[in-house]
């Protein structure tokens, strides 16, 4: 008889960690589902502002760009996202989300920032109602008025407390870079659907590198690559006409 509960229990056990992994896997894909309103969309990282300067004039210079901005991204958010991720606390996300502030100095990419972690926090909060921590650290946020919401920490600190591994949230964060950046190419008419579908699939290999080359960095060991990108996305605010925020 003992044998039997033995048995039992066990298996129980099993298919509750089966059915945790499988639920799991569907708040993954909701993170990175375009549905998903944090307004992603509403900004191409600089692309617009390039393509006005003509650093950006034909898909080939586009892909240039993705690249560079994706070693960017690596090197200097997703040290970010790392620490959040690994550490998922008010304290720790509270002292990344300062030390980013302090170290964006353009302030589009930093009101960008801003913008996109504010959105991301309201609807997981509203979304994974299954961990009340993430709204209780909102509404603490808002009420002390300390933390400005930046993007990187914000996504980290989900992730980790949604239960997906370091690794797969850096995978992830430069998913969503690179899908917002082509996203934004097909709509500044650089590039069609289709061909923007392959562009992505030819530079996730890059990306995966550019992955392997940055990913579990601590905050201490952001830096930036890409001194130029970061001088033309802070030329965006002084555009004549803008279809993006950024």
């Amino acid at each position: 008889m003992e044998d039997k509960v033995e048995v039992k229990d066990a298996t129980t056990s099993r298919f509750s960690s089966q059915e945790s992994h499988s639920l799991l896997q569907w708040s993954k894909w909701q993170l990175l589902d375009s549905i998903l309103p944090t307004g992603g969309f509403a900004h191409s990282f600089g692309l617009e502002a390039a393509m006005q300067a003509r650093i950006v004039c034909h898909p080939e210079d586009l892909q240039k760009y993705i690249i560079h901005t994706l070693e960017n991204t690596g090197s200097l958010l997703l040290p970010f996202v790392y620490s959040a991720s690994i550490s998922p606390d008010f304290q720790t996300w509270q002292q990344l989300d300062m030390i980013l502030d302090a170290t964006l100095t353009n302030e589009v990419s930093r009101k960008a920032s801003v913008s996109q972690g504010s959105a991301l926090m309201r609807v997981s909060s509203s979304v994974f109602s299954e961990i009340p921590s993430l709204k209780m650290m909102r509404n603490a946020s808002l009420s002390n008025g300390g933390i400005c919401f930046h993007h990187a920490p914000v996504f980290g600190l989900v992730c980790g407390l949604v239960g997906l591994d370091s690794e797969t949230c850096q995978r992830a964060y430069m998913f969503i870079t690179m899908r917002d950046i082509i996203s934004a190419a097909t709509r500044l008419n650089l590039v069609g659907p289709l061909a923007a579908a392959v562009l992505q699939h030819q530079v996730s290999f890059v990306a995966e590198e550019l992955l392997k080359k940055w990913k579990n960095r601590g905050a201490d060991e952001a830096c930036q690559t890409g001194p130029l990108l970061d001088t033309v996305q802070g030329c965006h605010s002084y555009l004549f006409s803008r279809l993006f925020c950024s």
